[in-house]
């Protein structure tokens, strides 16, 4: 089932672009997470309440990968982009700044706890990433938009014009979506996420976790990688351990904006042991999985 797709689309002013993915449906590891959540006072959706079927998806995902097997997985997912209207230039693209993100809501329900839940679980996961909620609407360059399903095209036409709101619904058919706009340099200057606020739990988990992500640069979906959730047939609804590999490439000082795929793989390998370090410290693995999951030789 086709799922998702990513757009590139001409959104910031004085040059760059802006890449748009979308989706058709959509044991906290340390302490210092779990203290990160709790001040958010998440309740229900929290990992304490987890519902069943993202624990099942959790207990069930594999841990352990091979050095070609990640590095592979962060070629595919990010240097490409689906329904791109600038010219292609296949490179990196992060923020190289602290991301502030701020939500909107538009819905009876209010969800805004938990996308803190899952802002703080990517701030615990990834290294080198200065992301945190702000309610400060101008310090922020990634917004979230929380608005009932029957708004969304409604939405999407407010947020990019007839023209273009047109072309993402026959193009992508959206039930989530998130867009990055960059600069000449490849950096994110700006990111929107776009979600159902009025839809089922895992639905809205699954969402909320992939567009946060991908707003991040790995704006790619790739069905050649099954164990990532930037494949339209896979759904998590966490942020599951192969992920937290990748976005831990992508956020390494190392790797800049505007890196292409060959000067990325001149640094792979001097990147991976400190990336899985960090990935095992902030996952503890059973012995068996924590053998495995050591650099192939």
């Amino acid at each position: 089932m086709n799922r998702g797709k990513t757009c590139d689309l001409p959104w910031l002013s004085g040059g760059g672009g802006v890449w748009l993915r979308a989706r058709l449906r959509t044991v906290l590891a340390v302490i210092g997470l779990a203290a990160a959540l709790a001040s958010f006072g998440v309740a229900g959706e929290a990992a304490g309440a987890e519902n069943p079927e993202i624990s099942m998806k959790r207990s069930a995902q594999r841990l352990s990968f091979t050095n070609e097997e990640i590095i592979d997985g962060f070629y595919k997912i990010a240097f490409g982009a689906e329904l791109q209207l600038d010219p292609r230039a296949p490179r990196i693209r992060k923020f190289d700044e602290p991301v502030r993100v701020f939500v909107v809501n538009y819905g009876r329900a209010d969800r805004r706890n938990k996308i803190a839940a899952v802002v703080a679980e990517i701030r615990a996961r990834v290294n080198h990433l200065d992301i945190a909620m702000t309610e400060d609407r101008r310090a922020a360059n990634l917004v979230v938009r929380l608005v009932p399903k029957r708004n969304f095209k409604q939405t999407i036409n407010s947020l990019y014009g007839p023209e273009r709101s047109k072309q993402i619904q026959q193009s992508l058919n959206p039930q989530c979506l998130s867009g990055i706009g960059k600069d000449a340099s490849y950096r994110i200057r700006r990111a929107e996420v776009l979600l159902p606020v009025d839809a089922d739990e895992f639905g809205f988990s699954d969402c909320a976790y992939e567009e946060l992500l991908q707003a991040l640069g790995p704006i790619n979906d790739d069905a050649s990688v099954p164990w990532t959730m930037f494949n339209d047939e896979v759904q998590m609804g966490f942020f599951d351990v192969y992920d937290q590999y990748l976005l831990n490439i992508l956020y390494d000082p190392r790797i800049r904006p505007g890196m292409t795929k060959d000067e990325v793989a001149q640094l792979a390998a001097e990147i991976m042991p400190a990336v899985r370090a960090w990935v095992a410290t902030t996952n503890p693995l059973p012995l068996p999985a924590r053998a495995a999951a050591q650099p192939a030789k």
